[in-house]
């Protein structure tokens, strides 16, 4: 199977030790992964701000620099889910200069990281260990819109001497939500203070989802309040062995 990893812009910018961790994964169950050097960004920005041509070229793109792979991996959920839900509509309303039937041939090779090693490669153990109290905030785009379920606590249930804890109000929005948080600030921050406080009630030591953005926005909070508490991408969990952990 060719494997290529689609890392995301905010990863690769913010956050790069999640990409690295998927392919630390990988490589463990015995795959060999691409890393395509002309991959961009998927267009999520620009569709969700009202940039639906510029979207569209983005997503032609993205079409061509992973075309001729069996899958495309990528550590976010709501990259993912961008590619799935919004590159058909591109290729259906913005479609000047957009192969359809590449948008149609990619979009089913695209898989969140958890989806994938569940779903396409039928494994939850994934030869991890990582002796710490954890919680799980399954996001948005992770919850709502891929309807990944199970599949995240699946792999995380299996990580040896793991201590993994129920997050009181789960399924609830943090708040960031992209440019939400930017334009509508004062409730994007209630959100986050309830999001924080549950959070802080667990005791636990590290908080882990599928997507960094949400990461780094429940992080920011609980760090101006003080808290230890670490956020990890799901990703980052499942590369650490017994070697590595900490």
């Amino acid at each position: 199977m060719r494997v290529a990893l689609f890392v995301t812009c905010f990863n690769d910018t913010l956050f790069p030790g999640t990409g690295r961790a998927v392919l630390t994964v990988l490589e463990r169950l015995g795959h060999t992964v691409d890393f395509p050097p002309e991959q961009t960004c998927c267009g999520q920005m620009h569709f969700n701000t009202g940039y639906r041509p510029e979207a569209a070229s983005l997503a032609a793109r993205f079409a061509r620099v992973f075309a001729g792979y069996d899958a495309v991996v990528t550590p976010s959920a709501s990259c993912a889910g961008m590619v799935r839900d919004g590159y058909p509509l591109l290729a259906e309303r913005h479609g000047d200069g957009v192969d359809e039937q590449r948008i149609a041939d990619i979009v089913p090779r695209v898989h969140e990281f958890t989806a994938f090693l569940t779903d396409v490669l039928g494994v939850t153990d994934v030869g991890a260990r990582f002796p710490h109290r954890v919680i799980y905030h399954p996001t948005c785009h992770s919850l709502r819109g891929l309807r990944l379920g199970d599949r995240p606590l699946s792999l995380l249930r299996a990580v040896r001497d793991i201590d993994l804890v129920e997050l009181p109000g789960a399924d609830s929005c943090c708040g960031f939500g992209g440019t939400f948080a930017v334009k509508n600030a004062e409730t994007s921050g209630a959100m986050l203070a309830d999001k924080t406080a549950e959070v802080r009630a667990t005791g636990a030591d590290v908080l882990c989802a599928a997507d960094n953005s949400c990461l780094m926005h429940i992080g920011g909070g609980l760090s101006r309040q003080g808290s230890r508490v670490r956020t990890m991408h799901l990703a980052e969990i499942l590369a650490a062995t017994e070697r590595g952990a900490s």
